[in-house]
C-alpha cells in the first residue's frame, strides 16, 4: 500500500531536524545539571545527598501527593458516576461543576483560602468572627485538591461513558448485589483512566510551587526555589532538582508497569450500548448536597473571596498596575504558544506518518519536558545558559524557550488527533502530481490540520498565562506577569492588591474551560 511504503522511507529532514532539536533542548540542560551536581567532592556530596532535611522533604512531598490523590478521588469518582450512570437531573450543570475548577489555579485557591482566616481575614471583616487560618499541610492539600480534581473527573467520566454494561448485567444475573458489581466489575475497568488522572495530579503536586509556598509547606519544589533564590547554593539546588526528577521518573515507571499487558476491551461480537441509568430515589437529595458542597468549596468561596478583595482595592490603581502585568503575560505566552504548536507539528508528523523507534523516542523526549517538574526544568536551563549561553540568562527568550519545552506535550495531542483524521492519500496524490514532499504537505495536509493547530496554540497559551515557577526563576529583573503579581502580593498578605491579578487569571481560564466544554458538545 502507498501509505505503508511511505512509512518505510526515511522521513524528510525538514521534519526530522526540528524534532531532534526538541529532544536536544530537553536533554542538554539536564546534562549540565548533572555536571553541576557532581562538582562537589565525595565528602560534600555524601553530606548533600544523605542530610536529614532531604528525608523530611521526601516525606512531605509523598504525604501531600498521597493526600491529594485521596481527596481528588473522593470528589471526582462520585461526581463522575452521578453524571454518567444515574438519573440525576441537571447533568450538564454537574459536568460543568466538575470541569470549571480548572479555571482556578492552585495558587489562586491558596490565596483565596489564606484571605479567609485571621484577624484581618474576609470572615472576620464580614461577620466579626475570627476564623482560623488555613495553611501548612491542610492548606496545601485543600488548595491543590480543589484545583486538580477535574483532571481525575474528566478521565473517570470518559471511562464510565465508554464501559460495556453487559459485564455489569452478567454479574447482576449471577446474583451479585449492586455494591459488589461496582467494586468487582466497574472499578477494575476504570484502572487505566484512574492511572492517567493520578499521573497528571501527582506530577502537578511534585512540580507545584505556588500553593505550597503560599501555605508555607516545605516540599522538594519549595525547598528547591528557596535554596536557589535565597541561599544561591547551586550544587545543593541541583541535587534537589535531580531528586525531584528521580521521583518523577519513578512515578512514570510505576505507572507503565501497573498498566503493562492490561486488556479491557470486549472480545465478542456486537456493539456497545449505553448503560441503563441507576435510579437514585431518595438518595438524590444527598447527591445534590454533595454537588453543592463541592461547588461551594471549589468555586463559590474562592471566586467570592477574589471578588470581595477586588471590591476593596483601588480601581484606578488596580487597572494601572494590571495592564503591564497582562501585557507581560501575553508577551511571553503568545510566542511560546505559537512556537510550541509549530514544533508539535514535525514531532507528531514523524510519529504518525513515519513510525519507528527513532520517532517514538523523539516523541517521548517531548513528553519528558512536561513530566519534568517546572522548577527542575528552570534550574537546568539556568545552569546550562550560565555555562554555555550566558547572553540568554534572565532574558525573555529563555522564558519563552522554557515554556515551549514544558508545554510542548500539551500541543501534541490536538495536532496528532488532527493528523490521524487527515488521510495520507491526499498527500500522496499531491506528490503523484509532481509536488515535492514539503509542497505536498503544505498544500494537501497542512490545511486539514488548522483546527488542531489552533486548539494546540490556545491550550499552550492559556497554560503559559497561569505558569508561575518557571517565570519566577527565569524572568528578567522587573518583569512581572499576572501569576507573579498574585504570588508577590499574597506573600505580603496584601490580598486586595493581589485581587485584580487573580481576577484576570480567572477570566482567561474561564474562557478556556468554556471553549473546552463547547468543543466537547460538538459532533
Amino acid at each position: 500500500m502507498p501509505y505503508e511504503d511511505s512509512a518505510l522511507r526515511l522521513p524528510p529532514a525538514i521534519f526530522t531536524i526540528p524534532a531532534v532539536a526538541v529532544a536536544v533542548g530537553v536533554a542538554i540542560p539536564f546534562g549540565y545539571l548533572v555536571l553541576q551536581a557532581f562538582q562537589a567532592d565525595a565528602e560534600a556530596l555524601s553530606s548533600l545527598v544523605w542530610r536529614a532535611r532531604n528525608a523530611h522533604l521526601l516525606l512531605n512531598t509523598v504525604l501531600l501527593a498521597g493526600g491529594v490523590l485521596l481527596v481528588t478521588t473522593a470528589i471526582a469518582l462520585p461526581l463522575a458516576w452521578l453524571t454518567t450512570r444515574t438519573d440525576i437531573a441537571y447533568k450538564r450543570a454537574l459536568t460543568l461543576l466538575g470541569v470549571l475548577p480548572l479555571a482556578m489555579p492552585g495558587y489562586v485557591l491558596a490565596y483565596a483560602l489564606l484571605g479567609l482566616g485571621g484577624d484581618h481575614g474576609l470572615v472576620a471583616e464580614l461577620t466579626g468572627v475570627v476564623a482560623p487560618t488555613i495553611d501548612g499541610y491542610l492548606g496545601a492539600l485543600t488548595a491543590i485538591s480543589l484545583y486538580t480534581f477535574p483532571y481525575m473527573f474528566m478521565n473517570l467520566r470518559a471511562a464510565l461513558r465508554g464501559l460495556d454494561p453487559s459485564l455489569e448485567e452478567a454479574a447482576q444475573s449471577l446474583g451479585a448485589p449492586p455494591k459488589r458489581v461496582f467494586i468487582r466489575v466497574i472499578i477494575p475497568q476504570l484502572a487505566p483512566a484512574y492511572a492517567a488522572g493520578a499521573l497528571i495530579i501527582t506530577l502537578y503536586v511534585l512540580g507545584d510551587f505556588g500553593a505550597v509556598s503560599l501555605m508555607r509547606f516545605e516540599t522538594f519544589s519549595y525547598a528547591l526555589f528557596t535554596q536557589y533564590a535565597a541561599a544561591y547554593d547551586r550544587v545543593y539546588a541541583a541535587w534537589l532538582a535531580l531528586m525531584l526528577l528521580a521521583l518523577t521518573v519513578t512515578l512514570l515507571v510505576l505507572e507503565y508497569r501497573a498498566l503493562r499487558g492490561l486488556s479491557l476491551h470486549r472480545t465478542g461480537t456486537g456493539s456497545r450500548r449505553p448503560a441503563h441509568p441507576t435510579a437514585l430515589g431518595r438518595w438524590r437529595y444527598a447527591a445534590y448536597a454533595f454537588a453543592a458542597a463541592v461547588a461551594m468549596c471549589a468555586l463559590v468561596i474562592p471566586a467570592g473571596s477574589v471578588l470581595v478583595w477586588f471590591a476593596q482595592s483601588s480601581p484606578a490603581a488596580a487597572l494601572a498596575d494590571l495592564a503591564p502585568a497582562l501585557a507581560a503575560s501575553v508577551t511571553v505566552s503568545a510566542p511560546a504558544a505559537i512556537l510550541a504548536a509549530a514544533l508539535a507539528l514535525p514531532v507528531t508528523y514523524l510519529s504518525v506518518r513515519h513510525p519507528s523507534r527513532m520517532s517514538r523516542a523523539l516523541e517521548r523526549m517531548a513528553y519528558m519536558g512536561y513530566a519534568t517538574p517546572p522548577l527542575a526544568l528552570a534550574l537546568a536551563l539556568i545552569v546550562f545558559t550560565l555555562a554555555a549561553l550566558p547572553f540568554l540568562y534572565q532574558t525573555l527568550a529563555l522564558v519563552i524557550l522554557a515554556y515551549v519545552l514544558h508545554f510542548l506535550a500539551e500541543a501534541l495531542g490536538p495536532v496528532r488527533s488532527a493528523l490521524y483524521q487527515a488521510s495520507p492519500r491526499v498527500e500522496e496524490a499531491a506528490r503523484s502530481l509532481g509536488c515535492t514532499h514539503l509542497g505536498a504537505f503544505l498544500r494537501a495536509t497542512l490545511p486539514l490540520l488548522r483546527g488542531g493547530l489552533v486548539a494546540a496554540t490556545a491550550l499552550v497559551f492559556l497554560s503559559a498565562m497561569k505558569e508561575l515557577p518557571i517565570t519566577f526563576l527565569l524572568a528578567p529583573p522587573g518583569f512581572q506577569t499576572l501569576s507573579m503579581g498574585v504570588w508577590s502580593y499574597t506573600t505580603e498578605a496584601m490580598f486586595a492588591a493581589a485581587a485584580p491579578y487573580a481576577l484576570a487569571i480567572l477570566a482567561f481560564s474561564s474562557l478556556f474551560v468554556t471553549l473546552l466544554l463547547k468543543a466537547e458538545g460538538r459532533p
